[in-house]
């Protein structure tokens, strides 16, 4: 099996060599046969281990282990405790998906602050089977079929071409000890029963199994490769991109053949599920809005605007000094003895109509102020419709108040009652920039 890895590594991961690695270990027997391959080969290899704290003594006898093997291998190693029941409460997520997370996010930590190169996991090719099996039982598109990528950014597989059996009897050759994970031989998880029931009886059937999951693993793959080349050249034609937004051309794109599969390639990635939904804001007027848990999909004319949505609402308001502030947003204030031209982004105030310290935050239903140059007040809601502003840009806007009147709807109008006029005495010249 060393032969077999050390080719693989040459052939499919040559960017690894010379490069600084951690490994992702948790005690089992794919890391710690992983480790040992990497050992042998000479690699700079440092040992990552998590401890979630869901087994009591039998997680800190893990973790334990772990820093134990790296003691003997004379490489380095890192662990961390995580509370992860506590995690998952205060996320309202399961506690699978708040290890994943709490995994992932400190692997990237390691990396940075430690300067590693790349993680490597112990995936292999029987978890790519169950994964094959999860997404399918679950409902899943042509990326649910392709199984664990080998890469993905820095994260690195280089054990999937190996069978659980393979990589079993590595580290039995090799005398090499590892921790039994009693959680394993539970059935309570999808992964668990496909692993001890469902699959077991397919490899009785079909002592050919994992190879013919490769060959399917590697057709379903090219089919990918050429859905995505197509993809580049429709992306190009229905979409344009600005700083804060995707623009997707609807008379472009209906022209196309299987427009709805189409739609469903460019946004699968951004977390939609009610597709329904989607494929009708085709139709659907203007203002109509479909959701995921992170992005945002607003039918506006002719096209259909995604715009990343703020998971957190910023409810904060932030004091602005006469030196002015930095964040969230840079805006100065210096005093200015004319008016000069007025901008987007520059605007002159009559000081001695301010007082200190402003408040910034952003817009809310039911504000109100009077526009430059307008008697009477009016809604921020109807001064946006008039203006013709984006529903996707309302929830960038910031107001800069003075005693709770708005001053300045920053980018866009100040308020008539702090203009600067004949009886003005001071100025002051206020600028900002994201």
């Amino acid at each position: 099996m060393l032969a077999r890895f050390k080719k693989n590594i040459e052939t499919v991961f040559p960017f690894l060599i010379g490069k600084k690695l951690l490994v992702a270990c948790s005690g089992g027997v794919d890391s710690v046969v992983l480790t040992h391959l990497m050992k042998e080969l000479d690699f700079e290899i440092a040992l990552a281990h998590c401890n979630f704290s869901l087994r009591g003594k039998e997680s800190d006898g893990d973790e334990m282990f772990v820093i134990g093997l790296a003691k003997n291998m004379e490489i380095p190693v890192f662990a961390e405790t995580f509370d992860t029941h506590k995690f998952a409460e205060d996320h309202k997520i399961s506690t699978q998906m708040a290890a994943r997370t709490l995994r992932y996010n400190w692997f990237d930590e390691v990396l940075n602050n430690f300067k590693y190169d790349y993680l490597l996991t112990a995936h292999q090719l029987d978890d790519d089977l169950e994964t094959f099996f999860i997404n399918l039982s679950r409902g899943t598109g042509l990326n649910g079929l392709t199984g664990i990528p080998k890469e993905n950014n820095k994260v690195i597989r280089p054990l999937l071409n190996f069978s659980r059996e393979e990589i079993l009897q590595y580290a039995e050759e090799n005398n090499l000890k590892w921790r039994e994970d009693s959680s394993n031989k539970k059935t309570d998880y999808l992964r668990n029963k496909l692993r001890l029931e469902v699959l077991p009886q397919f490899k009785e059937t079909n002592e050919a199994l994992l190879k013919n999951f490769q060959k399917t693993q590697k057709n379903l793959q090219s089919s990918r490769n050429l859905i995505d080349d197509y993809m580049a050249l429709v992306y190009k034609l229905v979409v344009s991109e600005s700083s804060d937004c995707y623009k997707i051309n609807i008379q472009k794109l209906e022209e196309l053949p299987h427009t709805e599969a189409l739609l469903y390639e460019l946004l699968h990635g951004f977390g939609f599920t009610e597709w329904d939904d989607v494929s009708n804001l085709l139709e659907a007027q203007t203002g109509k809005q479909v959701f995921s848990k992170t992005h945002r999909l607003l039918k506006n004319r002719d096209e259909l605007l995604l715009t990343e949505i703020n998971l957190e609402i910023d409810d904060e308001e932030y004091f602005v000094f006469e030196e002015g502030i930095v964040s969230p947003i840079n805006l100065t204030i210096e005093p200015s003895k004319y008016i000069g031209d007025t901008e987007k982004n520059l605007e002159y105030f009559d000081a001695e109509k301010l007082n200190f310290p402003l408040k910034l935050r952003k817009w809310k239903r039911g504000d109100t102020f009077q526009p430059f140059g307008m008697k009477g007040k009016k809604k921020l809601g109807k001064f946006f419709k008039d203006e013709k502003i984006p529903l996707n840009e309302k929830d960038k806007i910031w107001l800069l108040l003075s005693d709770g009147k708005i001053v300045w709807i920053i980018g866009h109008r100040i308020d008539d009652h702090f203009k600067v006029a004949e009886n003005t005495r001071q100025i002051l010249k206020m600028f900002w920039e994201e």
